[in-house]
């Protein structure tokens, strides 16, 4: 498995870090059909060839994922589109 592991820092409340996680995980789904739900803290997101989390802690947020084999190639467009996305959000914010 390939591994993306993206971290920002912020400094919202744990409810504002909590709601940017899941809107991130809204536009995840949208544009890249991910399916996904909270366990706990942790928001757990899953589609064809990858799986992973959504973490929020204190005074991050980090995005982590496996990619199946099928993606590998395409490792370094999807890590950019995550970052790409979690900067928009956190900006808003």
């Amino acid at each position: 498995m390939s591994r993306i592991d993206v971290r920002r820092s912020h400094s919202m409340d744990h409810e504002h870090a909590l709601r940017v996680a899941d809107e991130l995980a809204r536009e995840m789904e949208s544009h890249y059909d991910f399916e996904w739900h909270w366990e706990g803290e942790k928001l757990r997101l899953r589609r064809s060839g990858i799986k992973g989390e959504v973490e929020v802690l204190p005074e991050e947020i980090g995005v982590h994922l496996e990619l199946g084999m099928m993606l590998r190639p395409f490792r370094h467009r999807i890590e950019g589109e995550v970052i790409r996305q979690l900067e928009e959000i956190l900006a808003r914010n």
